[in-house]
């Protein structure tokens, strides 16, 4: 895959004395590792309130130098909606806790761009204090992370403003990744199960490795992009390869958004809970409410709230006995207005000539998939007429590849019990030879061979 250009090494956030007031809104920009926008939970989920604190931590600690063994900020700067002369930090100390006990795999979206594999706590430690009456945070990282997290070589430029915006843990990973590659124009190519983590925040399990695509898909994949299309300074469209009749493969092509990207509603710097205070005193827990805004997003919660409150003061036909059931009963309702909301918005937004954007981007996809099936093809072939003595050795070789790269143990075993060509493995083999016998850049068409494909299949979308 083309490498994206990397941005330049000299680039340093600006610095600033502890404590001292945040860039304004347009310069809060976080240089992400590539080897951090693609995290795969291994022991619990990361919600997208986690998620998006731990993007400005970052961004924190990068304006603070590397030179400091821990960073300090108040905390009055990174959240808003509670009441700081109380001890009622619940919230913010179940998310610092989490980051320190989550347990992450860290890596590069592309295979072979990042420099290394790890796997850590997404912080080393945090602490809440208070002093002069104000709440400090203090977070350290990794040592084996740190180095790349403040200063890194290779690196995403997230806009702190959008992801303010995004509701969701998968449409935050997938604008991250997608903003990466977004001069490339594509996202590189996995097994829809490597996406599932990446993007949901949620560690592997039993249940999930029983997960069907058209699952994942309609519950992650079409919410995160519509999110972002409607939300973000990029346009985001799923591209499928099949195998056979099965979905394999996923990737995103990247095209700048015909519209801006959304004006900001709350400070960027800000996880707002002021629903969580909301919620409590209508006598929802916080974990709770927590979990209703990750589920079903800010808009309709409040939405939710103010049908629970005025449900409350009717007391009709008879006094609400469980509000939070109450609650999330009618959530489902809720989540569908704030979608058809944001949908007129995007709609008014959107210019006319989006449409024919939009279809010719969809034809050359068509194209694209129709030359990557029969170079899959070609490949196929090529080892399949190979002996069948060195068609096992190169299995073994595979077999020895996936377990360094921890793919789904399921994958592995269909290798050992049905051999390479079984519909669900048959792309792991192609990916791990055609760059050695084709070159690097096997299933990247050039313009003469996209047009060869356009001649035969026409100009339709």
């Amino acid at each position: 895959m083309n490498q994206p250009s990397s941005d330049s090494e000299k680039t340093h956030a600006p610095k600033r004395a502890k404590g001292a007031s945040a860039a304004p809104a347009e310069a809060q920009v976080v240089r992400k590792p590539v080897n951090t926008l693609a995290i795969v939970p291994k022991s619990a989920r990361i919600t997208s309130l986690g998620r998006k604190t731990y993007n400005v931590l970052l961004y924190e600690a990068q304006s603070q130098g590397m030179e400091n063994d821990f960073y300090r900020a108040p905390l009055e700067r990174l959240v808003k909606g509670i009441d700081f002369d109380s001890n009622d930090h619940g919230l913010i100390k179940k998310h610092l806790r989490a980051m320190v006990s989550t347990t992450v795999e860290w890596q590069s979206p592309t295979t072979g761009e990042g420099s290394a594999w790890n796997i850590s706590g997404l912080l080393a430690h945090a602490k809440l204090t208070k002093e002069k009456g104000q709440v400090w945070v203090e977070w350290s990282y990794a040592i084996n992370l740190k180095q790349e997290l403040l200063h890194p070589t290779l690196f995403a430029r997230l806009k702190l403003e959008i992801i303010s915006q995004l509701r969701s843990h998968a449409g935050i990973a997938l604008y991250e990744i997608c903003t990466r590659y977004k001069d490339i124009g594509r996202t590189s190519r996995q097994h829809w199960r490597w996406w599932r983590p990446v993007l949901s925040g949620q560690p592997d399990s039993d249940r999930t490795a029983r997960l069907e695509y058209r699952i994942f898909k309609r519950d992650t994949l079409k919410p995160a992009i519509a999110e972002m299309n409607a939300i973000t300074d990029l346009e985001v469209e799923l591209v499928e390869h099949k195998e056979g009749r099965t979905i394999s493969e996923i990737q995103f092509l990247i095209r700048p958004s015909s519209q801006p990207a959304q004006a900001l509603m709350t400070p960027p710097l800000r996880a707002d809970l002021q629903l969580i205070g909301m919620a409590k005193a209508l006598g929802i827990a916080e974990d709770k409410a927590d979990d209703l805004i990750e589920d079903f997003g800010a808009e309709a919660v409040k939405s939710g709230l103010e049908v629970l409150a005025e449900r409350i003061q009717k007391s009709y036909p008879e006094p609400l006995r469980d509000h939070f059931r109450y609650l999330k009963s009618v959530m489902p309702g809720e989540a569908a207005k704030a979608e058809r909301k944001q949908a007129e918005i995007a709609a008014r937004a959107v210019p006319p000539e989006f449409e024919k954007k939009n279809f010719q981007a969809k034809r050359q996809a068509r194209w694209i998939a129709e030359w990557n099936r029969r170079q899959r093809e070609f490949v196929t072939s090529q080892i399949a007429g190979m002996p069948v003595a060195i068609q096992q050795q190169m299995s073994a070789d595979l077999l020895a590849d996936m377990e360094r790269r921890n793919v789904h143990p399921t994958l592995r075993k269909r290798l050992q019990t049905s051999g390479w060509q079984h519909p669900l493995v048959a792309q792991e083999m192609i990916r791990w030879y055609a760059p050695g016998a084709l070159g690097e850049h096997w299933d990247k068409p050039t313009p003469e061979q996209l047009l060869g494909v356009a001649g035969e299949l026409g100009d339709e979308g």
